[in-house]
């Protein structure tokens, strides 16, 4: 895992999950890019980006209960 820049050259298209009501809560939205998913907050979207390999992004996403 790395802390990217939100400005650096790439322009990844962020999405929120299904599961996100809208409503300005608590939130995090990501990117996928070719190998990597990118991580941060949706209320704030020039701040820093968390960069995950695609392994550790399913074992994190394994590791979520389903409602």
């Amino acid at each position: 895992m790395s802390i990217a820049s939100a400005d650096d050259s790439r322009h990844p298209v962020w999405f929120r999950s299904s599961y996100s009501n809208g409503a300005g809560g608590e939130c995090v939205e990501c990117a996928l890019t070719g190998e990597e998913v990118l991580v941060r907050d949706s209320k704030l979207a020039t701040g820093p980006v968390i960069t995950l390999t695609g392994a550790a992004w399913h074992a994190f996403i394994g590791g979520v209960p389903e409602n």
